[in-house]
């Protein structure tokens, strides 16, 4: 996930890009960072950043003030709107995404009186306006994902089949591998780790992604299928590069010959 947040800074530091008052050239620029794929790069570094690497915490918040900017300058723009309301829903987790050692939290296990609630309020408040603005794009409906995910009082508790509905709405405007994944594990999570998997295996260009093995390994430890859950494991460690990614892979390998022994 570590896509590098160097291009998008220098970017948004290019004098063609500056906003200038009644400039005719605003929207096309303004609506370009809207569509392009890197308009999130320095929050991907900065959401998932372990407590080692502080300053990625920075990313996140410039990347929270640079959308509100590009919001205020497209205010009948939905997608700006949802851009905004899913960077604010991803950094709300910050806090409890790790272990005070460093170890990697599962949202599932994340302590959810630690989320930023103030900011979960403002981004639900946004993406409500986005939606009513008829238009949904893909930013609404990845932030519609997240807020399902922080509303939900507990982990027991979340709404996993409207998640799966947003996920099969994305996935049909974005065909990507990567959305394909978070569909796959969706319909798992909804009640179908059988069709999930099915899903996850007929996905193609993921190879070298460890976080595809990594849902294939949990779906499979799910499923009881304990040696095929450790082989799977064993290759997302093989391919995992972040230290806290890879301690807790070793951890649910260990899990795992606990629970053969």
């Amino acid at each position: 996930m570590d896509s590098g947040a160097t291009p998008g800074t220098r970017e948004t530091e290019d004098p063609r890009c500056r906003y200038q008052p009644g400039s005719a050239r605003r929207p096309a620029v303004v609506r370009a960072a809207v569509r392009s794929p890197r308009g999130d790069l320095p929050d991907l570094q900065g959401y998932t950043a372990g407590p080692e690497r502080p300053e990625h915490r920075t990313l996140s918040q410039e990347a929270i003030r640079l959308g509100k900017l590009v919001a205020t300058l497209m205010p009948d723009g939905p997608e700006a709107l949802g851009l905004v309301a899913l960077l604010l829903l991803h950094d709300s987790r910050s806090a409890a995404r790790y272990s005070p050692s460093g170890d990697v939290v599962l949202l599932a296990d994340q302590d959810r009186s630690r989320w930023d609630h103030t900011e979960i309020v403002e981004a639900v408040g946004l993406l409500d306006r986005a939606l009513r603005l008829g238009r949904p794009g893909p930013y609404q409906l990845q932030a519609g994902i997240a807020a399902l995910h922080a509303q939900a009082v507990s982990a027991d508790r979340t709404d996993w089949p409207g998640i799966a509905a947003f996920h099969t709405r994305l996935l049909a405007l974005n065909p990507s591998p990567v959305v394909a994944l978070n569909h796959a594990v969706a319909v798992a999570m909804a009640g179908s780790p059988d069709k999930g998997l099915a899903l996850i295996d007929r996905i193609d260009g993921l190879d070298r992604y460890h976080l595809l093995h990594a849902a294939r390994a949990d779906l499979l430890r799910r499923m009881g299928r304990t040696l095929d859950a450790a082989a799977a494991y064993r290759r997302a460690h093989e391919l995992a590069t972040n230290p806290a990614d890879r301690r807790f892979l070793i951890g649910r390998l260990h899990d795992l010959d606990i629970a053969e022994s």
